[in-house]
């Protein structure tokens, strides 16, 4: 059999954590190398670790002997990634089993390899089938198999599994279930490869969502597991991510300690202190102008979820009295310039009778707005009676916490603008466009429409500047009594 230490000892692929290997190499060459195990005659085992499975293989001896044994183990999630930093290498790519998945089928398909499907909640293995046949109509499902047996059933499940002839066996029983159950069996089944999925038919049987791309290029997808599932995720993630952290920094330390010190490095004492002062200070700015961003970013998710929540009874009223004074949607769509003026549809609830947009060249005379961008008349004949109030109170924009939650806006940053407006913007006031769009900003608590647009740029580009997560959090508490004295809106 193909083992891990023979496919990754012959190149300098190979990498440890917490004394796992695995193959640090991009997804082509993974796919490669299963490509050549399909070609052998042995069964083998592929397996991916994260931060939870090391931190399971850390204290469960059986669950890192079958890490050790199995014939391919691939790095999946960001916590790996940011391991192999604080190790100093570099993690090729992240090769979850998730996203790995529709190539594996497409492999397997084009080899014409037969598939079994083990494991999951009945009716999702069979969900997984449907969206298989939909996806892949070429790839061979020769037997579905929920997880929920009897083990006295055992026996009976790996006959129908060599019985079927399949070639593949994809096994869904979780860390660490799943990895031991392969090794235990692995000698017994007469498939060529057996692959341990983890939570992958329940996210493809649209049991479970998957998180925006955004957050999973940023690494925060766990973020958006824990949101969906607080009671079953919140050990792995609140206590056994700085867990998982704390034993990759003693693996650091360890290692760090067996090296030779500075005087048997070349060069003299100066220059080693300049080189790690050079490194620290590199380390810093990145962080600098990272961190501040993701902290940003992990507030507008939770406080827009915690806004929509808490605001639905409202929200709920607000439809209700839409619906009853005027006919036509609840709510109001519109194009807005994003960061560096990418479009996205803002949304509202709609203040305004459904002719609105019609009737706007009709009352461009009696723009109150001597700015020449914006549009503002304070006795706008188009604004039904319920939209007066909720504009009143800020209430029609509600549904763009959406927008934030998306990451198409940020709760504070310049209110986005129409294209309309950005053509009469000057070269200086397009700054304004180098950030996120906002719920709210300096010129809103300052009195909104009653600031020129010429101030309000200002008070934009000064926040695009010097914006900080202390001067969001100032602001967006300055914007509640704001909202409830109405001050500026119409």
């Amino acid at each position: 059999m193909l083992t891990n230490q023979a496919i990754t000892s012959k190149s300098p692929n190979k990498s440890f954590l917490l004394g796992i290997p695995f193959a640090n190499i991009n997804r082509q060459s993974a796919l490669d190398i299963i490509d050549k195990i399909l070609e052998q005659d042995n069964s083998s085992s592929l397996f991916f670790i994260n931060a939870h499975c090391l931190n399971t293989a850390f204290k469960n001896s059986e669950y890192n002997k079958a890490l050790q044994k199995a014939s391919i183990v691939l790095p999946d999630g960001s916590g790996v990634s940011y391991a192999c930093k604080m190790l100093g290498k570099h993690l090729t790519e992240n090769l979850n089993g998730t996203d790995l998945f529709p190539h594996l089928c497409s492999l397997f398909s084009k080899k014409s390899k037969s598939v079994y499907l083990l494991g999951a909640k009945p009716g999702t293995v069979e969900r997984l089938e449907a969206w298989i046949k939909s996806n892949f109509p070429t790839l061979n499902i020769v037997g579905i198999q929920h997880g929920f047996f009897h083990p006295t059933e055992m026996n009976s499940i790996i006959d129908h599994i060599n019985q079927s002839g399949a070639d593949v066996l994809f096994v869904a029983f979780g860390v660490p279930k799943q990895e031991i159950w392969i090794n235990q069996y692995e000698h017994q089944l007469n498939t060529t490869l057996n692959i341990a999925v983890g939570g992958l038919f329940d996210f493809y049987a649209q049991n479970v969502s998957r998180a925006p791309i955004w957050m999973r290029k940023v690494g925060i997808e766990w973020i958006w597991r824990l949101i969906q599932e607080p009671k079953r995720m919140w050990k792995r993630y609140i206590i056994g991510n700085p867990l998982f952290l704390w034993r990759v920094w003693k693996e650091k330390r360890s290692l760090s300690i067996s090296q030779p010190s500075h005087k048997n490095l070349p060069g003299s004492y100066k220059q080693v202190v300049s080189l790690i002062r050079s490194k620290l200070l590199r380390i810093y700015w990145q962080l600098k102008a990272k961190i501040p961003l993701k902290v940003k970013r992990v507030i507008d998710i939770l406080l827009s979820i915690a806004g929509l929540v808490v605001l639905s009874p409202i929200c709920l009223l607000i439809i209700v009295a839409i619906k009853t004074e005027s006919s036509g949607p609840v709510f109001f769509k519109q194009t807005r310039a994003g960061l560096r003026g990418s479009p996205f549809l803002l949304w509202k609830f709609r203040s305004m009778y459904q002719d609105a947009e019609e009737r706007r060249a009709h009352l461009e005379s009696s723009n109150e707005m001597q700015d020449g961008v914006t549009f503002k008349v304070k006795n706008d004949p188009r604004v039904t009676i319920v939209g007066k109030l909720i504009r009143k109170l800020s209430l029609d924009e509600i549904p763009q916490l959406w927008n934030v939650f998306k990451g198409e806006m940020s709760l504070v940053g310049p209110r986005p603008a129409l294209y309309s407006e950005i053509e009469k913007y000057s070269f200086l006031q397009r700054q304004r466009l180098d950030t996120l769009p906002g719920l709210t900003s300096d010129w809103v608590i300052a009195g909104r429409s009653k600031i020129s647009f010429k101030r309000q740029a200002e008070l934009d580009i000064d926040y695009v500047h010097h914006q900080s997560l202390w001067r969001d959090i100032k602001l967006i508490f300055q914007t509640i009594p704001s909202l409830i004295s109405g001050q500026g809106a119409y």
